[in-house]
């Protein structure tokens, strides 16, 4: 997540700084280019604006940050690689970066957040934090497991009040790219509904309050070129996660989640790249907030409109480089659910029979890229994305993965 916030913070940042300032050309190629403002900044602070297309809560923006904690020697030496090469310095990963960022949309949800990575050793230790809070509305999809008198998902709108707190710790098997680890998260919300059923049931299942805390195990293995914008290489990455009441959590249930990036160089302007995402959870209360499902993620996707027990995303995107500025990209997805649905026997209502429901979704669109700080292969643009029931235009940084 921390890594999505920090691309997502870098967001049509050539727009704030657009200007004659030689600070904003690179010396290379004498193209609009950020790197070396953001590299010799004397703060290494970047404010940039934030464009918000996520249709699960409509159009909006914000003011992010971005620090990147370089010493004099480690600038030095990425500049010299990136005079050195088009694609010099951009392997190099930075010790530590900071975020913080406040963003709001049109349908009254608001987020503000900050977190921090930082790596040891040259990277063999690695620390990730983060925190927020805010407001989210959003429609969910369901039948609350039974509780609505409805055999299919149905639409209601949430209200969902949160703060949030989650931490990583990461440690590399010498010799290696593999690295383990634990992760902990602690979440206190509190979620109601216009829907006077919706939200009589939210109260008495989940009450004003409540609490998630959990504790797992993570594990990354990433051979990767660039964490921003990748061309070779890939990355696989695995957490289990269980909240039980030990860790304060008022909800018992477990989650797992293993997810993979591949990106292959199959000609000199040509680039294939596929990613895949799996996710089950397992439950041990009846009753648990609706939002702690995983979902289908998917660009032209609306966020929480697919969710189930298990989820699976499968996608790939071709990369076409008109020169190492520009890339132009079509990609096309698939998202999987399935869902046990517990249903209330009608020769007695204590009697419970078992039902499971699955949904297979497609989504599919177009995009560029533009390489904005070259000496960090930082890379932005636009994507426009369709599936069955809407289409959707993102501001992305990265590959949209």
């Amino acid at each position: 997540m921390f890594k999505k916030i920090v691309l997502s913070s870098l967001m049509l940042s050539g727009s704030a700084f657009a200007g004659t300032d030689s600070s904003f050309y690179d010396p290379v190629d004498g193209k609009f280019d950020m790197g070396n403002y953001l590299a010799e900044n004397a703060y290494g602070f970047l404010p940039v604006p934030v464009i918000i297309t996520e249709p699960a809560v409509g159009f909006g923006g914000g003011i992010a940050g971005l620090f990147l904690h370089e010493s004099e020697e480690e600038k030095a030496h990425r500049q010299e690689k990136a005079m050195a090469s088009l694609d010099g310095g951009a392997q190099l990963i930075p010790p530590a970066m900071t975020a913080i960022g406040a963003l709001a949309t049109e349908n009254g949800s608001w987020f503000a957040f900050a977190g921090h990575r930082h790596s040891w050793q040259q990277d063999h230790i690695r620390y990730t934090v983060i925190g927020g809070a805010g407001k989210v509305n959003f429609d969910l999809y369901s039948n609350l497991g039974g509780l609505l008198p409805v055999d299919k998902p149905v639409s209601f709108d949430t209200q969902t009040t949160a703060a949030f707190a989650s931490q990583k710790l990461l440690f590399r098997i010498p010799e290696t790219q593999l690295m383990l680890g634990v992760k902990q998260f602690w979440a206190q919300s509190s979620i109601s509904s216009s829907n006077q059923i919706v939200d009589w049931i939210f109260q008495q299942t989940l009450g004003e309050h409540n609490t998630s805390s959990g504790l797992g195990l993570a594990a990354e293995y990433d051979t990767r070129d660039n964490i921003f914008y990748p061309s070779k290489g890939y990355l696989v990455s695995a957490e289990y996660m269980s909240y039980n009441e030990a860790l304060g959590s008022d909800y018992l249930y477990d989650s797992f989640e293993i997810s993979g990036q591949s990106f292959w160089p199959v000609a000199e302007k040509w680039t294939l790249a596929v990613a895949g995402n799996y996710q089950a959870f397992y439950a041990k209360d009846d009753a648990l907030p609706p939002t702690v499902k995983p979902y289908i993620d998917l660009r032209g996707v609306s966020s929480y409109r697919y969710q189930g027990d298990q989820t699976a995303t499968l996608q790939t995107q071709v990369m076409y480089h008109l020169n190492h500025r520009w890339t132009l990209s079509g990609f096309y997805g698939l998202g999987y659910t399935y869902q046990d649905n517990a249903v209330l026997n009608s020769s007695s209502v204590n009697a419970m029979t078992e039902s499971a429901s699955d949904e297979l979704i497609s989504a599919y669109g177009v995009g560029f890229r533009y390489q904005i700080a070259r000496r960090y292969g930082i890379h932005m643009g636009v994507d426009i994305a369709f599936s069955e029931e809407q289409s959707a235009l993102y501001f992305n940084v990265g590959s949209g993965f």
